[in-house]
């Protein structure tokens, strides 16, 4: 293995950890928050209009 490639994976790994912080931090904005409850309620919902 070359030295390059070793920063080449360092780079892939701090670029893939920054992206799951990122999506982990949007989907815990309060702003989702009335959109993910109404979501978890789906499936108890579905029962009725049956």
């Amino acid at each position: 293995m070359s030295a390059l490639w070793g920063h080449m994976i360092g780079v892939i790994i701090v670029v893939l950890t920054l992206t799951f912080l990122g999506i982990w931090i949007w989907a815990w904005l309060p702003y989702h928050r009335k959109n993910f409850d109404a979501l978890a309620r789906v499936p108890l919902h579905e029962d009725e209009t049956r």
